[in-house]
């Protein structure tokens, strides 16, 4: 119906059948229209191009991996209003050499204009209510189709006589700084949310075990916002709407994002199967009756329904006893915020008493007595705080047995929930954590880096592991600790290198060269947790050079050759991001590297064929020789077959590629 309003329905000329008049008609209400003779995109309401840009402005959100491109574009579209309006107003004065004007020069760029302006509309509602795994899954070639409207929008707006319409200066000045904006947008690269990137990489990774780690997946959906029921329920009408459009093409890539969006429905507590034809096979859902609860009702430090519900300083509300045990134990910060509390005084909140209290009894849920409050580990909720307070203390106990209980008890508990993470932080357990690294007893050491990486998991703790030294002491363990110690170092690393600082910090301090040789000599999970580590500190370019000199790129040669490792996107990903390295390209482009390249755009999957085709594009635009290897190793009919039917960014790829090769064919 949006369609039918805004573009119309065969109204090719001036006037017509009766289908064409009830199009001028409707687009007449919307103010000056502008008519073709004989063109067949028919006439152009003004006050529809405005509709449309009120439209995109009206929605109530965007997905959090476009929000920022999303909440750009509707601000310039915005911008184009007042030059609108003014067109409008030249439309409807009395003289009529200016309309005659407006007729003959402005037609074709408002036609433009309207493609622009409905290719946008059509991108942002997708970035609106469409899927959002699947959005976060094609974040570039979802990108490139805002680079589309851009070009679109530059090319109406480049057209436009402004002069001859009688266009104001200062309109025009707005429009023409929009113009740059969007060349602007066009060259920048945000950085992308590589955390995002490789929890992704993990969970669809079929030979990962740990693509059912609860950490990942509860990490994916607090990303992606698919944490609430509402959430879950929202998305899977987007998927199946997805499903029904592609009509069967993709079908591994739907099969994931079903898949996914199933693993998320178990945290929340409820299970609704879908197949991949987009129907629903049972449409009972199964809820865990704790997750029935609005998470508003739950106090963040015990995570049960509040019965005695009071505001701290902050404004932040927590069951009454909780909060006490936690002020009572010296603390004057916010256990959510840790923000200084400006008082210590608690006031109740009668007010969500009362919508508690009301739900409970519309739900038949009877309000839990303060006794029988129990958590996980068989202690009452309220002494928790007590109970890793005395964790800490025992970190630096003079008998080992009692430092290894507590070390175990805190990694277990920093593993279950991120108010566990911050819990054990703000009671001080992340400087003995640290000075226990270097403890001589390796189950010490290993368990000790484990219960870091579980508490880096909160992006506060990442900068306070960093600043108590931790880095240099995890570096030595992965040199020298346990297979698992080692592995988990790795990960640890990684975890903590999403913060640029740590990247250079890890850089600096050496801790590349270890990742390499566990990455060519450690198990397949130590294989994947330095491959995950060195392709994040690989954005930082000066760790490019020492991976490469550490010996990355046979590494990475060898998983992509071994199958059995199930560590091709891995490698390829890397490979990526070095490819832009001269020194890595001199690397990659040796023969047994080209016929390995397009041995998998011949026969790997739709995203291996994708990152193997960018690789050689990489290369292929600085070494004109890889360029004919791959012509020689029979590339060609594979990289048109992608153009046909691969991902949408293997087909940008594939089609610059072929472009390129048609340029390099008389090359000696």
């Amino acid at each position: 119906m949006e369609r039918q309003v805004v573009e119309g329905e065969g109204g090719g000329g001036g006037g017509g059948g009766g289908g064409g008049d009830h199009h001028h008609q409707k687009a007449m209400s919307n103010g000056a229209v502008f008519s073709g003779s004989s063109n067949n995109d028919g006439d152009v309401a003004v006050g529809e191009l405005m509709e449309v840009i009120e439209t995109v402005g009206s929605y109530g959100g965007f997905r959090r991996t476009q929000r920022k491109e999303c909440l750009n574009m509707v601000r310039r579209l915005k911008l184009l209003v007042p030059l609108l309006e003014e067109i409008r107003e030249l439309e409807d004065d009395d003289d009529d050499s200016k309309k005659s004007v407006v007729h003959s020069v402005a037609l074709n760029c408002l036609r433009n204009l309207k493609k622009a302006l409905l290719a946008a509309k059509k991108l942002l509602k997708n970035c609106n209510c469409g899927s959002k795994i699947y959005l976060a899954l094609e974040s570039e070639a979802v990108m490139s189709r805002f680079h589309a409207v851009y070009d679109k929008l530059n090319h109406a707006l480049d057209d436009m006589p402004y002069d001859e319409l009688g266009i104001s200066v200062e309109v025009k000045e707005q429009v023409e700084l929009m113009c740059m904006q969007l060349k602007r947008a066009k060259r920048r690269t945000d950085t992308q949310d590589i955390e995002l990137a490789m929890d992704l990489m993990v969970v669809f990774s079929k030979a990962d075990d740990r693509n059912a780690d609860i950490a990942v997946l509860e990490r994916l959906a607090n990303k992606l916002e698919l944490h609430t029921i509402a959430d879950l329920k929202a998305e899977t009408l987007a998927v199946r709407k997805l499903v029904k459009e592609r009509g069967g093409q993709n079908a591994d890539s739907i099969q994931q994002i079903i898949d996914l969006l199933g693993k998320f429905k178990q945290i929340a507590g409820f299970e609704e199967n879908m197949v991949p034809d987009g129907s629903v096979s049972s449409r009972r859902l199964q809820r865990c009756p704790t997750m029935l609860v609005p998470h508003e009702f739950l106090c963040p430090i015990s995570l049960e329904i509040m019965t005695d519900p009071v505001i701290v300083a902050t404004g932040q509300t927590y069951e009454r006893e909780s909060i006490e045990k936690w002020l009572n134990s010296n603390h004057r910060t916010c256990p959510k915020t840790r923000q200084t509390l400006d008082h210590l005084s608690l006031a109740p909140n009668y007010a969500l008493r009362n919508l508690i209290v009301q739900w409970c009894e519309k739900n038949n849920v009877e309000l839990p007595k303060k006794d029988s409050s129990v958590g996980s580990h068989g202690s009452s909720a309220s002494s928790l705080i007590d109970d890793i307070s005395s964790l800490v203390q025992n970190l630096s106990s003079s008998h080992l047995h009692i430092r290894r209980e507590a070390v175990v008890k805190i990694r277990m508990l920093s593993k279950e929930n991120p108010d566990n993470r911050i819990l054990i932080a703000n009671n001080g357990g992340i400087p003995p954590l640290v000075q226990l690294l270097s403890y001589p007893d390796s189950k010490i050491q290993e368990q000790t880096v484990t219960a870091l990486l579980n508490l880096s998991l909160d992006e506060t703790n990442k900068r306070l592991i960093a600043r108590e030294g931790a880095i240099p002491a995890i570096i030595e363990i992965l040199q020298n600790g346990t297979y698992e110690a080692r592995e988990n170092s790795a990960a640890a690393l990684f975890s903590l290198s999403m913060l640029d600082e740590n990247k250079v910090m890890v850089g600096n301090l050496k801790g590349i060269p270890p990742l390499v040789k566990l990455l060519q000599n450690g198990t397949v999970r130590g294989k994947k947790d330095a491959a995950t580590a060195l392709f994040n500190l690989s954005l930082n370019q000066a760790n490019k050079s020492r991976a490469i000199k550490a010996g990355i790129i046979p590494s990475l040669l060898h998983l992509l050759e071994d199958k059995s490792l199930g560590m091709v996107d891995e490698a390829l990903s890397i490979l990526q991001l070095l490819a832009s390295h001269p020194e890595a390209r001199y690397e990659i482009g040796q023969l047994s590297f080209v016929e390995t390249l397009v041995e998998i755009i011949k026969n790997g999957t739709p995203k291996n064929k994708e990152c193997a085709t960018s690789v050689l594009l990489e290369l292929g635009l600085n070494i004109s020789s890889c360029i004919l290897a791959a012509l020689q190793f029979g590339v060609y009919e594979h990289l048109v077959e992608i153009t046909r039917s691969g991902t949408n960014r293997a087909q940008r790829k594939a089609n610059s590629l072929l472009h390129h090769m048609s340029k390099c064919e008389h090359i000696p």
